[in-house]
């Protein structure tokens, strides 16, 4: 599986309230939660994000609540996947079994870079800047479940 987008790129310690506000969790619909993405730390985010943007972040990505709403809201702002230093252990998990592609890596990439992510190889290509750089690849189990846009997908299909 590849991927290629601009980047969105946010700081350390972006928790699940500044991804999806509690006060848009009166819904689970995927749309109207994206319309609320990012809107305590980015109002901008919303009208600037474009189908297949990569978000990009520090260390400590996801963490507070467990809730699911979050790796939701930004798979279903259009994020085609999320690059950050690190990540909280409850939004990894919720991420891929919601289907939303996440990596940890600690490169050289700047807000508007494009990137192209090959999952299978482990291979993040900055086309702005002209680096390559490497990740450990999705085992085939996990590319699957994303394939199949989650692990309620993966698992209806017998997988």
């Amino acid at each position: 599986m590849k991927i290629k987008g601009k980047v969105i790129k946010y700081g350390d310690n972006i928790d699940t309230d500044v991804i999806i506000p509690a006060r848009y969790l009166n819904t689970s619909d995927p749309k109207e939660l994206a319309q609320h993405c990012m809107v305590d730390l980015d109002p901008t985010f919303v009208k600037r994000v474009q189908q297949g943007d990569i978000m990009v972040a520090g260390a400590n990505f996801g963490c507070g609540s467990s809730r699911e709403h979050a790796p939701i809201a930004i798979k279903a702002s259009r994020i085609a996947c999320v690059i950050a230093k690190s990540f909280a252990r409850i939004f990894y998990r919720n991420s891929i079994n919601t289907g939303l592609p996440i990596i940890e890596y600690d490169g050289d990439i700047d807000e508007a870079d494009v990137l192209e992510v090959d999952f299978s190889l482990g291979i993040i290509k900055n086309l702005t800047k002209g680096k390559e750089g490497s990740f450990p690849p999705f085992p085939e189990f996990l590319q699957n479940i994303i394939n199949k846009g989650g692990l309620l997908g993966a698992l209806k299909e017998g997988v």
